[in-house]
């Protein structure tokens, strides 16, 4: 499995990583990947809701706007793509 993060500032990203994980997607593990890719990114980790686990299974992307996380973030979103 491998997931393509980008963190998106005006347009222009700002900061990317590829998570790669020898198992295979699991989405009851999305929240664990995400807190792994966001520790990674040196970011907060967002708020994961029903809906954006199911843009990620439907589109294999998600994007995560400022509104879902809690803490104050200086970037305008956080794109997380699947890549397999």
């Amino acid at each position: 499995m491998r997931i393509w993060a980008k963190v998106i500032k005006e347009y222009h990203t700002v900061k990317e990583l590829t998570y790669e994980k020898e198992e295979r997607l699991t989405y009851s593990h999305f929240l664990n990947y995400l807190m792994d890719i966001c520790g990674e990114l040196d970011i907060p980790t967002p708020v994961l809701l029903k809906p954006h686990i199911m843009d990620f299974a439907k589109f294999k992307h998600v994007k995560f706007r400022e509104k879902d996380f809690v803490e104050p973030v200086d970037f305008d979103f956080l794109w997380v793509e699947s890549i397999d």
